[in-house]
């Protein structure tokens, strides 16, 4: 499933190798989904998170090493000049260029030289108009284009949850069934737990109206109140139910881990995700079985 007991020791997460090798060994508990397997996950927020400040190659290595295969990139005005650079050096490495922050003309004309048809990850804006039938009909008329060109390029285009009246989960699905209705079927929700600190109580039933909508959902550790909003999975109050929810659920699509911490190194923060996600999924399998919350090794970076 996960390599040698050693290849996984020298990735530096031994919990989630030990969770491993035992599952495989047991024919009494049900396997981790796939989607929840290591090379399956997909890092989000490691760009310009990243405290080390990693360039393509380095990150690519990192994502390598920690047996990693898919990324979501995101990106300020600096990394345009590495737009193709991170390309090639994922190909090298073998990683997935799964989904891309925004809307830039640059990395889209590079999907296509390269053809790659990475998700499109984009915020579904809140318009601020005065009825609900009014911010459906806005929002949707300002992602008709997107919806247009993400068709062309044979990508999907993700909504994501960011916040206000977008950030909801039932206009996120209102404006995706909008899109829908004029045949951009490939229109569907990216889910962020970090922004859905609101929605705790809600998440089963959410997640239930989201289902057959969902590109991708990204995790976060989570506790009431967002404090803090950024967190490693297995140290929040709700991650254990809510992950649960998910399992039960039967999704099947993308999930994220997130750095989101510019001030620590994002190797770190992704091992100490990956640290808890086996905890919590170890927990939900066989409660007890894989001992103690995993303590997080993630050290400020700043000086």
């Amino acid at each position: 499933m996960m390599g040698s007991h050693s290849g996984c020791m020298s990735q530096g997460s031994s919990l989630f190798c030990y969770l491993a090798l035992w599952l495989g060994a047991s024919t009494l508990v049900a396997e981790i989904p796939a989607n929840l397997k290591r090379e399956n996950l997909v890092p989000w927020c490691i760009v310009p998170f990243d405290a080390r400040e990693r360039g393509p190659a380095e990150r690519s290595k990192m994502l390598a090493d920690l047996g990693l295969r898919r990324c979501a990139y995101d990106w300020r005005s600096k990394h345009v000049a590495e737009f193709e650079e991170e390309i090639l050096e994922y190909e090298k490495h073998g990683i997935d260029y799964f989904a891309f922050w925004g809307q830039h003309d640059q990395a889209f004309r590079l999907f296509g030289t390269h053809d790659l048809h990475p998700q499109i990850w984009n915020t579904l804006p809140s318009p601020g108009k005065a009825t609900q039938a009014e911010n459906v009909a806005s929002a949707t008329r300002a992602l008709l284009p997107l919806a247009k060109h993400t068709a062309e390029m044979g990508c999907k285009l993700g909504l994501y949850n960011h916040g206000g009246w977008g950030g909801e989960p039932a206009n996120l699905i209102a404006v995706c069934r909008a899109l829908r209705a004029v045949g951009h079927r490939h229109v569907g929700i990216v889910y962020n737990w970090h922004h859905g600190h609101a929605r705790i109580g809600s998440w089963a039933e959410d997640l239930k109206e989201m289902l057959s909508f969902l590109h991708c959902v990204n995790l976060n550790g989570m506790n009431s109140g967002a404090k803090p909003k950024i967190l490693a999975l297995g140290q929040g109050e709700h991650d254990l139910s809510m992950l649960r929810v998910l399992i039960e659920s039967g999704y099947e699509g993308a999930v994220g881990i997130l750095d989101h911490q510019p001030h620590l190194d994002t190797r770190e923060v992704l091992s100490d995700n990956l640290d808890g996600l086996a905890w919590l999924t170890g927990e939900i399998m066989r409660p007890g079985s894989v001992g103690p919350r995993p303590a997080p090794r993630a050290r400020s970076q700043d000086k």
